[in-house]
């Protein structure tokens, strides 16, 4: 056994009531035939019990009053090596776990009864966890056959989502955190209150969030304004959330999966929380000031602890951190999800920023790596510091590569820690903890000649614990069984009072290995043998042809079919004397065994320090070794405006082999509208920006050639589609909701991306919002902005603003000689009526001249009878649209001159004095639906044939902002196989 059972005896089960001792016996109980089943609540006490409760038998009674104290959970009750589930909780995981609905019947009558073996319970457990149930474990706490009557059972721990202990349950590299949030009065955690956009410390009624992980014993609390606490909510992503009945929290509405688990209002009452927390430290108020975040510690540990077996406070929980939310870039789960960190953004989308940075060779290296990327620094002290470090460890790649050795030898030391503090670890896992500290001076080595001031620290705070390590050396054998009650696990010379049990033993078997031998020489009977069975101990086997020779002080122990079974008097004493001791040496070396434990427990405090101490210089060789795989570069941190020189997708350049860098210089303004072609990689230019800010602040170095960087608060994206069908929301609202967020909580120090503001609704409206927006963010908000846009006319705004410019991506039109680049990873349009264009990737100063959606739509596939006729319309659209002043224009406004002359040669003719109505698709779209597009032909273009208008309809009548790519692609389909059947 392994994990929560480490100690117990898998024995026997229940038998003096008549209960099913185990699956894989004759069970007299279980009827193969219909169960009668119901339809209530699995969790909790069940309806036909609670009607029959006086009748019950003992082991029912039993189980009835385990689900009444846990009527939040299904109770799994051990019965010998199964543990069983009865009722409605039965059909569940009958149901969940793939397992046979049996029954149970007496004379009360017949239970639905379902069970799971011990040995594999893991695996059954993680499905009902998915499946958002709370399992209550109810084992043995006494031996079934030490037991007088009914075994005793109580419920040692109640596995949820976010209180997971077993490593099988576990994902190694990653946190598991369970939190609680404790809402303002009157308020509750949604965020959807007015102190939306208040600072941390300046709310006079703030929320509170406490978070644990209860597998390492990691715990934390920051308090805030309601908006805050939900995006750091968002932002942690706990697998299960604790509030009381004075906190909402709906689950459905947060941007990841979790179980909300309410507890009552006593679990959080500011008395009861103080008197949790006391149990942890010796003045709750001393270490939390604020009444808030001592009701959410105490209802989370209060909650914990409940979890773990009412045992009183957690030993492993040594230090409860209190963090203030200002010293921590913001990012939201909207900008997580944007940029991709550690979830992309489809299914099978491809690599996180995560994954391009992770050269972690530990658990803890990876979860601390992990924690640093959702917590970037603020303080460019701090971020220098690792910085230094990171140079240091790129700069001397031998001592580099020895660290990174050394710590692939080392184990989870957090989850060792935190077993060994609970009395959960076996022999093994001490043993392993042995190897991560015989790896520390190793480690101390490497670092000896270490100039940065952070790797300096980290060599002092690698703490050998010599004497812990000693104790473990001399107790524990080298190689260990997993099971540590039946011996083999205490390495002789430890202990002298178990060597002479052993030694006795030792001799009693000696004696008895000896014994076959003299007894064919006494008797003369060469086919005489000794054995032992564990029924009837040791014997003495004569075959029956030479029964005639057995010596009279023989003693008939057993007969078989060709042989007799004896023993004499002297066998029978030293078997005696054998069982004696070896039981005595069993129960010794157990007792051994976790007395070595227990004094291994008493340096939790240590052995966590040095595990933060492994686990940070883990990370800061992941971040050097990821400089030197990608050719990354120091940041010069803390400049007064943002500049980066060929710049690169850290994610997009590893499945790009010809990516082409980008660079951005902020110095003409904090205002950059990005214009150009669809596909020529607005967004991905936009995310690498954003990244690198935020690689550079969570301590690494860049992808760029050169980078001098402000030290940001906050980085704000709106970028994509989707909509929150379930919220309410279409994608124009979800759009317009982020939009507000930005606006109102962005500042001078914030990076802001904008992709498309305005989309979804009217091209008047949104190049108004658009124009508005661009307006608002240059002369209120003053935060570091990149926006990109279709809309053209807001070039001209970016143009007459005094701090906003215009950036572009180029194309290369016909033959390719304007413009090209061998350095470039381009893609090639054509369509009828020009020579196509090629996207080079790259970017130059001013606006671009088109967004060339025809030229995109013929890289799509579209049918060339499709894109020619839309050129036609364009170009009609060319004819009819007035010249406008792009610095004032209003939305109907025109394209400018040059994106007709730049169209106009694409297309191989000449200019024309003529301006579009918008410069979209979309906008093109809605000049049909106002008539300003309709009816009216340029001299050459012939009347379309009735199929061809039908597809012109149809694709009139697509709203593009709203089509997912999937429609788009199967619409297009329709469309073309229309024009190949009427051809």
């Amino acid at each position: 056994m392994n994990g929560a059972d480490a100690d117990a005896d898998g024995g026997g089960g229940d038998r003096a009531d008549g209960a099913a001792g185990g699956h894989g016996g004759v069970d007299a109980e279980r009827d193969a035939g219909p169960v009668e089943t119901d339809d209530t609540d699995p969790e909790g006490p069940p309806r036909k019990m609670l009607d029959r409760a006086g009748e019950l038998t003992p082991m029912l009674s039993q189980y009835l009053d385990l689900c009444r104290d846990h009527p939040d959970a299904v109770v799994l009750f051990q019965v010998g090596d199964f543990y069983e589930a009865f009722c409605e909780a039965a059909e569940t995981v009958a149901r969940v776990c793939e397992v046979t609905l049996t029954q149970r019947e007496d004379s009360t009558g017949t239970y639905p009864m379902a069970g799971i073996p011990i040995d594999n319970a893991a695996s059954y457990l993680e499905a009902l966890l998915d499946a958002d149930f709370r399992v209550a474990i109810a084992d043995q706490v006494e031996d079934a056959e030490e037991a007088s009557g009914l075994v005793d059972r109580a419920v040692t721990s109640v596995v949820s989502p976010g209180t997971v202990i077993d490593d099988d349950l576990l994902d190694r590299a990653t946190a598991t955190y369970l939190a609680s949030v404790v809402a303002p009065a009157g308020g509750d955690a949604r965020g959807d209150d007015p102190t939306r956009g208040t600072s941390a410390n300046d709310v006079d009624d703030p929320a509170a969030l406490a978070t644990l992980d209860v597998s390492t014993g990691e715990c934390r609390v920051t308090s805030g304004a309601p908006t805050r606490i939900r995006e750091e909510l968002e932002r942690l992503a706990p697998a299960e959330v604790v509030v009381g009945p004075d906190t909402t929290i709906d689950a459905a509405r947060l941007g990841f999966e979790t179980m909300v688990t309410e507890r009552d209002s006593e679990t959080f009452d500011p008395a009861a929380a103080d008197a949790t927390l006391s149990g942890y430290v010796a003045e709750p108020s001393a270490v939390l000031d604020a009444p808030v975040e001592r009701r959410a510690v105490g209802g989370l540990l209060s909650y914990a602890e409940y979890t773990q077996g009412d045992d009183g406070a957690i030993p492993y929980v040594s230090r409860i951190q209190r963090y203030d939310l200002r010293r921590s870039l913001r990012l939201d789960a909207t900008a997580m999800r944007s940029l991709e960190v550690f979830e992309p953004r489809h299914p099978g989308g491809g690599g996180t920023l995560f994954d391009a940075v992770d050269r972690t060779v530990s658990a803890l290296g990876r979860r601390r790596l992990e924690s640093w990327l959702r917590r970037p620094l603020v303080e460019a002290g701090r971020i220098e510091r690792r910085h230094d470090a990171v140079g240091e460890l790129l700069n001397r790649p031998i001592a580099r590569e020895t660290v990174r050795e050394h710590l692939s030898s080392v184990y989870d030391l957090e989850r060792l820690a935190a077993r060994v503090s609970r009395e959960r670890a076996d022999a093994r896992d001490l043993r392993s903890l042995a190897t991560t500290l015989g790896v520390v001076p190793e480690l101390k080595a490497a670092l000896d000649d270490a100039d940065a001031p952070a790797l300096r620290d980290l060599r002092t705070s690698l703490d050998e614990l010599r004497d812990v390590n000693d104790l473990i050396q001399r107790a524990i054998v080298p190689d260990p069984p997993q099971e540590i009650t039946a011996g083999g696990v205490v390495r002789e010379g430890f202990d002298d009072e178990l060597d002479d049990v052993r030694a006795a033993e030792r001799e009693g078997r000696e004696w008895v290995s000896s014994l076959e031998a003299r007894e064919r020489e006494r008797t003369g009977i060469d086919s005489l043998e000794v054995g032992y069975t564990q029924v009837h101990g040791y014997y003495i086997e004569v075959t029956d042809p030479n029964l005639d020779r057995v010596p009279d002080d023989y003693t008939r122990r057993q007969t078989l079919k060709n042989a007799e079974r004896f023993y004499t008097p002297e066998l029978k004493r030293r078997e005696d004397e054998i069982l004696s001791a070896s039981e005595r040496a069993d129960a010794l070396e157990y007792e051994t065994f976790r007395d070595v434990r227990s004094r291994v427990a008493e340096e939790t405090e240590r052995l966590q320090s040095l595990a933060d101490a492994v686990a940070r210089l883990d990370a800061l060789a992941s971040f050097a070794t990821a400089a030197a795989d990608a050719d990354y570069v120091r940041p010069a941190m803390g400049a007064d405006t943002l500049r980066i020189d060929a710049g690169r997708h850290p994610v997009v350049e590893r499945t790009q082999p010809e990516f082409v860098p980008n660079g951005i210089d902020f110095a003409d303004g904090h205002v950059a509208v990005i214009t150009g072609p669809n596909m020529s990689g607005k967004s991905t230019y936009m995310r690498q920006i954003a990244l690198i800010c935020l690689l550079a602040q969570a301590g690494s170095f860049v992808p760029a050639d050169a980078a001098e960087l402000p030290v940001l608060d906050r980085i704000f994206t709106r970028i994509g589609a989707s909509d929150d069908i379930a919220g309410g929301q279409s994608t124009f609202m979800r759009e317009m909701s982020e939009l507000t967020d930005i606006l109102h909580d962005a500042t001078p120090e914030s990076l802001v991306l904008l992709d498309e503001v305005g989309r979804g609704t009217s091209t008047a409206d949104g190049l108004a919002i658009a124009r508005a927006t661009t307006e608002f963010v240059h002369g209120e908000v003053g935060a570091t902005t990149l926006f990109a846009t279709h809309y053209h006319d807001l070039t001209g705004l970016a143009a007459a603003l005094p701090n906003a410019f215009n950036r572009h991506f180029t194309v290369s039109r016909g033959d390719g000689d304007a413009g090209a680049d061998d350095g470039a990873a381009p893609q090639h349009a054509s369509a009828p009526g020009g020579d196509g264009v090629t996207f080079l990737h790259r970017v130059a100063d001013g606006p671009s001249s088109s967004s060339y959606g025809v030229e995109v739509a013929a890289l799509a596939g579209v049918p060339d009878r499709v894109v020619e006729r839309a050129r036609e319309h364009l170009r009609a659209s060319d004819d009819r649209a007035p010249d406008a002043d792009p610095a004032t224009a209003t939305p109907s406004a025109a394209r400018s001159d040059a994106e007709r002359d730049e169209r106009a040669d694409a297309e191989g003719r000449g200019s024309e004095p003529a301006t579009a109505d918008g410069d979209t698709l979309a906008a093109y779209v809605d000049g049909l639906e106002t008539g300003e597009g309709d009816g009216t032909e340029t001299a050459d273009t012939d009347a379309p044939a009735d199929a061809e208008r039908a597809v012109l309809d149809a694709l009139d009548d697509v709203d593009i902002a709203r089509t997912t790519p999937l429609e788009a692609l199967t619409t297009l389909e329709d469309l073309q196989r229309r024009l190949n059947d009427d051809a």
